[in-house]
Order: C-alpha cells, then structure tokens, then sequence
C-alpha cells in the first residue's frame, strides 16, 4: 500500500494537541475540555493529536466524547508504546506531569503485541472506530537511556514495527510514525520501516533549528512529513521573558543562555510589532518537510488566541533581522509574510 500521508499531504496546518486535556501539571474541567474541542472545531482545526499517556486515558476520554459527533473531515492520531495497567496507588498529587484522576499508571511496550493491544484499549478509551494515525511515543535514549536498546528491540526484532505495517496495509489506520523530543531515533527509524510522519516536539522550532542538518532533509527525501508539537519549546516562547511567571524551556525551569537568545528575538519582534508566539507559531510551517504545527491547548480561550496567532501577518523583515542578528539558522527557510489557513 502507497503511503498516503506525505510530505505534500493531508494533515492540516494547525491542529490541537491535547496532552493538556490530561491534565498537564494542572486539573482542567471537564466542560472546559469539551469546549476547547467544540470550538477548535468551529474555528476550523481539523487535526487533534492525543495519547494514552496524558493523563493515564483521561485526555483521550475527553477527545473522543468531544469528537463523537464530528465532521467526516477531522484527522486523529493517538500514540503507542505505553500501555495502562490498574494502579491502586493515592491520585491526589501530580504523577509525571499529570493531576489526573484516573487509577492507572503506564508501562511501557513497544512490542507487536503490546502496539495492537494499545490501539485497540485507545479505540476504547475514545469510543470511537476509527484512528487515522498512530505514533510510537517516546521510544529513544532521551527517554529510556540505558535500556533504549531493550525497548528499540521490541519495535524492530519484536515485531513492533512489523504490528504498525499491518494495520497500515489492511486500512485500519492511514498512516503511522514517531511522536517523540529528539531527532536521532527517527533517523534510526527511517532505516528500520516506511513512516508516513514524525511528530517531532521542541526539536525545530524558533529556537532550535538542528532538525534542518539532517532529519528534515531525510524526510524530504523520503517523503515523510513532519509535525512540529512544543511550538513554544514548554512555554519560553509563549510567556517570554518578562511575564514575571514561569518561564520553561523544556519541561524545566529554563537556563540562562536561552532566556537570553528569547530576550534578544524578543526585542527584534517589539522592532517589528510582532507578538513572540505567533513567530514562534508560524516559523516552523515554512519548512517544506513541515506540514503542522501542534500547541497544547486547554480552553476555548486558548483555541481564539491560537488561530489569532496562527493567523497574524509578520511582515518579511522581522525574520530576516532575525536571521542577521545570528538567531536563526543560515539555512532555516523563512515563512513568507501572509495570513495562513489553518487547514
């Protein structure tokens, strides 16, 4: 079977990651969740990427009663390597990231059985019949260290890729990749089986731009299209500098050096009346191997401001200051000054 995803193709520009729907280091309301997703919908996201893993079956619950009733058009992918197994332990406080309610605690599996058990416990958990893509989550040494090889051998002499092969030929799903932080591991990947996507976070963004000296030139050349989710590289890129709260930068407190480079683009994107997070939004989509770009979003209110964002017209010159003040890689294509559409 061709591959249908490409490079070229079919996910929309902008779509609705919902590891916040989890839970993520905060409680969300379920009515707020649902209208997240409702008004994602009418303001035109088609594309929602969600995984066992936010909130230990919590965000795809949420997702899938939001989207029971959804347009035949809308693109969902869900992710594997984790399964959920009972867990009996107190719920009240924060468990890898997530308040979540919900009495399990993830294992991981990446091998030919654990993939089809996943996809069918997802199938489940969202009460719905159909997953159009499915991303091995996490797999990689950022992840799992020392015991990277051991799982890495489930997905490839385990069967785990061959499990994804098959659900991709017999219809069952549209395509399937690797939703991971770094770049290496899909490199090894492409050496491994056909993915149709990778959804890389935080690794091609406004403030890193190493994906461009070797992932996304192979997934050009392959054919292998490229979802860019941590657009705000954990929120740096979102808040700034100078809010006066949190400002993250991978899933921790961020460092000098990048609170510096975020307060240099800063003071270029004031030269230009250019909000940060909507060039943080829009730069990686210029990348011709880019075809999306995946924030986490957790309200109603953060779906408005996000399509606003996506949307807003930054005049040519702003990246370019950019690009000669050393803040942008040499080669890094620069987004072209037009209001975008989301799908």
């Amino acid at each position: 079977m061709d591959r249908i995803i490409s490079a070229s193709g079919t996910i929309p520009g902008l779509g609705f990651g919902a590891s916040t729907l989890g839970n993520l280091y905060r409680p969300v309301a379920d009515d707020i969740a649902s209208l997240a997703v409702r008004t994602a919908i009418d303001h035109g996201i088609r594309y929602f990427d969600t995984a066992p893993f936010y909130g230990f079956g919590l965000s795809e619950r949420r997702v899938g009663d939001a989207l029971r009733e959804r347009p035949a058009d809308i693109l969902l992918s869900t992710k594997v390597g984790r399964l959920l197994v009972p867990d009996t332990a107190p719920r009240t406080q924060e468990r890898h990231g997530f308040v979540s309610p919900m009495p399990f605690k993830p294992v991981f599996d990446y091998s030919h059985d654990g993939i089809l058990r996943s996809h069918a416990e997802s199938l489940q958990r969202l009460g719905l019949a159909r997953i159009d893509i499915l991303l091995v989550h996490d797999i990689g040494r950022m992840t799992h260290g020392d015991a990277h090889a051991q799982y890495w051998h489930q997905l490839t002499k385990g069967g785990g890729f061959r499990a994804l092969e098959q659900l991709r030929t017999e219809g069952t799903i549209v395509g399937f990749g690797l939703g991971v932080n770094e770049t290496a591991v899909c490199l090894d990947a492409l050496q491994e089986t056909a993915p149709d996507v990778f959804l890389l976070a935080g690794r091609y963004t406004l403030l890193e731009q190493g994906a461009l000296d070797d992932l996304l030139p192979a997934c050009l050349a392959q054919g292998v299209a490229v979802v860019i989710g941590g657009p705000y590289n954990s929120g740096i890129l979102a808040t700034g500098t100078r809010s006066g709260g949190a400002r993250p930068y991978n899933y921790a407190p961020a460092p000098a050096a990048i609170l510096d480079r975020v307060a240099r683009i800063e003071e270029i994107a004031d030269s230009h009346g250019v909000p940060l997070a909507a060039a943080a939004l829009q730069f990686p989509l210029a990348h011709p191997a880019v075809v999306s770009v995946v924030p986490g979003l957790a309200s109603a209110e953060q779906v408005e401001q996000t399509v606003k964002l996506h949307a807003t017209v930054i005049p040519q010159a702003f990246w370019h200051d950019l690009r000669d003040a050393g803040l942008l890689h040499p080669d890094a294509p620069l987004p072209v000054a037009h209001q975008r559409a989301i799908v």
